[in-house]
């Protein structure tokens, strides 16, 4: 008689010591597909040459895709192509650095005038004080107080 050693494919787990546990590290993390628009543009094209029922379902499930897939790049699309139909602006664009330059003069500016205005206030709110040292008055918090 002749005897048959039994094959066995020795796997890590059976492999592993017993009671000992495999390492839970996860090495690799899933990703969502992303299309580039050369794709996007290849299955839509593929999908406006569907004319017989069932054939944009056969496309969907080869190329592994939703439908949800078509009707958002289809609105993609006829937003790109409406944007392309609009009347450009004529001229330079604008410079960023330019326009945060121009900004921050135009702050500036405008920090200028406020503290001028600031100073000529304190100046209004100092004239009652000296006024009533000048006519020997006692001077109160109030600015009214020497009238």
């Amino acid at each position: 008689m002749i005897e048959l050693k039994e094959k066995t494919m020795e796997t890590p787990l059976l492999s592993a010591p017993e009671g000992a546990r495999p390492d839970p590290e996860v090495v690799a993390t899933a990703r969502r597909r992303q299309f580039s628009s050369s794709d996007k543009r290849r299955i839509l094209e593929a999908a406006d040459r569907c004319d017989q029922p069932g054939d944009i379902g056969a496309l969907l499930r080869k190329e592994g895709i939703y439908s949800s897939h078509l009707n958002t790049w289809r609105k993609q699309r006829a937003a790109v192509e409406h944007a392309a139909l609009e009347p450009q602006k004529r001229g330079r664009k604008a410079d960023p650095a330019q326009a945060e330059d121009r900004r921050v003069a135009h702050l500036t500016q405008e920090n200028d005038r406020l503290h001028r205005k600031l100073a000529q206030a304190h100046a209004i709110i100092e004239v009652p004080k000296k006024l009533c040292a000048l006519l020997g008055l006692p001077a109160d918090e109030t600015p009214s107080a020497c009238y």
